[in-house]
């Protein structure tokens, strides 16, 4: 990193002082304080600080420390008279107080970045107005995100040494890109505003400043630091579904021959997540080809899982042992490669939905969520399996967290349609036709929502609607039946299955 300020140049890489593009010679300790001074523009340096990192905390006399400071004046054309640019504060310590700004860094190989996962950089955020309350919200929210968002394995997290040297640097996204390697630019503002405080937060791409997703919270005062993580979680599951899309959209004017793996990757994820049969295999063809270009590639083996998983679930082929099989394989070909990685762990989770084991399905999500606790997919999943174990009370609290984390997730139908399982398992029948409506209307629902709606419909006693639903499946897969049905659903509660049988035999499924 350089900081420019007053026509010199502080590069810290190359350990050297210029002024206008002459190195100025200065002594390792005078440089390493006018790095700290720079670091530390914002406020003002101790001489106790300084002398734990200038000197790494050796007992010094003050007059030699003195001596330093007036070293780093007369190298930047200043003295003890003017603090033009380096101003004591009597008993306290230094700060440099000249305007500085960061310069970019020059551009990494463009082959190598756009092969390279993406990368983010969490910057500290803004303070709007004087209130101490919002400067502390506005330092310990980043810092939260940084830690939150370094749980999602295939983002590259920039590290606060790093992002906080942007303190209250109104820097341009894309200098910050090119200073740091980073692919995007998280940011915001904090305003306490009559008894409540505001957070507005912005994710940029830092190849073009342009806006990829914002969004704003308000919270009470007196609250803030308990809902602070509720704040964070938010953030990092919208990071966790945008980022991602992003990806997808860069890439999609790709020739497909000069495709790389992680590229590949997100065309795959794209489609995979659009619940259809000519998609689903499209997606196939894409992870497949991102596990040809890098065979290491944990996430793609995870994509391949779910293709597969998605296979048998919705019976797309006559296979459906073969495809549970696959799904397996690649499910645990991808744990091998990253144990790590919640998406690894969420697909096998997954794959034991398919063998009814419902159990070992549940210890692998519960894995995948301790592993980013902001994970909706595997909250979700989560549910899914609680409601069909006969927990009604859990999967209606994990669709919900699901639903809160995520709300223009791909999957949120299917987050509502968990929670009105979750509801008939309750024996709250009314409230299962509720959501089994709102999911079943949802665009890109498949056709086993719909199969929900029909029985949470005929169990409410509503037998119009359930009718409706019933004519809304045949349309769409006229040769569906309750087996289909429960082999996608392995219920282990088994009154909550035997309701759902006679209330879709009544309609004829």
């Amino acid at each position: 990193m350089t900081y420019l300020f007053a026509g010199f140049e502080l590069d810290a890489a190359a350990g050297e002082l210029r002024r206008d593009g002459e190195a100025v010679p200065v002594e390792p300790q005078v440089f390493r304080l006018l790095l700290l001074l720079a670091d530390n523009r914002e406020r003002l340096v101790s001489r106790d600080e300084i002398l734990e990192k200038v000197w790494d905390g050796r007992v010094v006399s003050d007059s030699a420390l003195d001596s330093r400071v007036k070293s780093a004046r007369r190298a930047l054309g200043d003295d003890g008279r003017a603090q033009r640019l380096i101003r004591t504060v009597h008993g306290r310590g230094f700060r440099l107080v000249a305007d500085v700004r960061i310069a970019a860094a020059e551009p990494r190989d463009a082959a190598a970045a756009a092969a390279a996962r993406p990368s983010i950089a969490a910057l500290p955020f803004r303070v709007i107005g004087r209130d101490a309350r919002a400067a502390t919200v506005a330092d310990a929210l980043p810092d939260e995100l940084i830690a939150e968002l370094s749980r999602l394995r295939w983002l590259f997290v920039i590290a606060r040494g790093s992002t906080f040297r942007f303190r209250g640097a109104a820097a341009d996204p894309r200098e910050v890109g090119k200073a740091l390697g980073a692919r995007y630019c998280l940011s915001g503002a904090v305003e306490v505003a009559g008894r409540s405080v505001v957070v507005a937060v912005e994710l940029l791409d830092t190849r073009d400043a342009g806006v990829v997703w914002a969004d704003r919270f308000a919270t009470p005062l007196a609250e803030v630091h308990e809902t602070r993580a509720s704040i964070a979680a938010r953030v990092v599951a919208a990071l966790d579904l945008q980022v991602p899309l992003h990806e997808a959209q860069a890439v999609r004017i790709v020739v497909p021959e000069s495709l790389d793996a992680w590229s590949a990757y997100h065309l795959g994820l794209q489609r995979m997540f659009r619940f259809h049969r000519t998609d689903n295999a499209a997606a196939g063809e894409f992870f497949a080809r991102a596990v040809a270009a890098d065979p290491r590639f944990a996430r793609a083996h995870a994509g391949r899982s779910f293709v597969h998983f998605q296979n048998a679930f919705l019976g797309y082929t006559g296979n459906v042992a073969g495809e549970a099989r696959a799904a397996r394989d690649a499910a645990e070909r991808s744990v091998a490669l990253d144990p790590l990685d919640p998406f690894a762990n969420l697909t096998m989770g997954r794959s034991f939905w398919l063998a009814g084991d419902l159990d070992t399905s549940l210890a692998w999500l519960e894995r995948a969520t301790s592993l980013s606790p902001s994970y909706a997919q595997g909250i979700y999943a989560r549910a899914w399996t609680h409601a069909l174990s006969g927990r009604g009370a859990a999967g209606r609290a994990d669709a919900d967290a699901a639903m809160a984390l995520s709300p223009l997730d791909p999957l949120y139908y299917a987050m509502a349609a968990t929670r009105a399982l979750a509801h008939v398992v309750a024996g709250e029948h009314t409230d299962a036709a509720d959501w089994a409506e709102r999911a079943a209307r949802s665009p890109g629902a498949h056709v086993l929502i719909a199969v929900i709606a029909v029985a949470a419909h005929a169990l409410a006693g509503d037998r119009a609607r359930a009718a409706a639903w019933t004519a809304n499946v045949r349309a769409r897969c006229a040769a569906i039946t309750a087996a289909d049905f429960f082999r996608s659903f392995p219920f282990a509660d088994g009154r909550a299955r035997a309701r759902i049988a006679k209330a879709l035999a009544t309609c004829g499924l």
